[in-house]
């Protein structure tokens, strides 16, 4: 049996990722803060018969990430593939404030080398195995006021981009997922207009099939790709301008 560990499994997409895996029949790891949550979701899943274990970490702390990685290998198996899911933006509205900017640095793309660096040397080992990395379509051009989620978030693809051929000398696939709106708790405190938002589900089945298939990048949905393909498209001086519409400093 397959082993999936999913970081940020608490909630939103880690969760219904872990759902998903699960139905698939793999195995699944649990791994976010909330240990309480993650246990009532492993009760879950075992009681429709998958196989399943939990372990509470922050992605930001590397040495507890490592320890729940180990203890959760050591109970389901060799990691086969490991979703960098856990992410945020505690630097939402917080715009010029430095330490604000740090932490989502922190969250988003620290938490994400962490994780590879939890499974890396038994993948390089094997020669084999997956990873993939939940950044966003965020990353594709800077939005006012989401400008440290989207920053990290860059920086997680451009990680990523450059890891992957090098990652293949070992047999190791890595996956980028850049997720457009998905309703998640995340979303949820956002007021802004949401197009073409996704139910976790249906954004975890997607994704799910994207890996299975070996997508290297898979940005979705459709329509809000090609809205942001077109916003990369136009000259800073026509961006600055719709961006700034209805903005003033606060």
């Amino acid at each position: 049996m397959p082993v999936c560990l999913i970081t940020g499994a608490s909630s939103g997409i880690g969760e219904a990722l872990a759902r998903e895996y699960a139905r698939r029949g793999w195995a699944v790891g649990l791994i976010a803060r909330r240990k309480p949550v993650l246990d009532g979701l492993v009760q879950e899943l075992r009681s429709k018969g998958a196989k399943a274990a939990a372990a509470a970490a922050d992605v930001t702390d590397r040495a507890a990430l490592e320890e729940a990685v180990q203890l959760l290998e050591g109970e389901l198996g060799t990691c086969d593939l490991m979703i960098a899911n856990a992410g945020g933006d505690p630097g939402i509205g917080k715009r010029l404030e430095p330490e604000a900017i740090i932490s989502t640095m922190n969250l988003n793309y620290n938490g994400v080398v962490y994780a590879m660096g939890a499974v890396l040397p038994r993948m390089q080992a094997r020669k084999q195995g997956s990873i993939a990395v939940v950044s966003s379509i965020a990353h594709m051009r800077g939005i006012p006021r989401f400008g440290a989620y989207g920053a990290s978030k860059a920086a997680v693809s451009s990680l990523c981009e450059a890891l992957r051929p090098e990652l293949a000398a070992w047999g190791i696939r890595l996956h980028t997922i850049n997720p457009g709106f998905v309703r998640t708790p995340l979303t949820a405190a956002n007021k802004s207009p949401m197009p073409f938002l996704l139910d976790a589900d249906e954004a975890a089945r997607r994704i799910a099939n994207a890996i299975e298939v070996g997508k290297a990048i898979y940005t979705f949905p459709f329509p809000t790709r090609m809205a942001m393909a077109f916003a990369t498209l136009l000259p800073a001086f026509l961006w600055d301008r719709l961006m700034g519409r209805g903005f003033k400093a606060k």
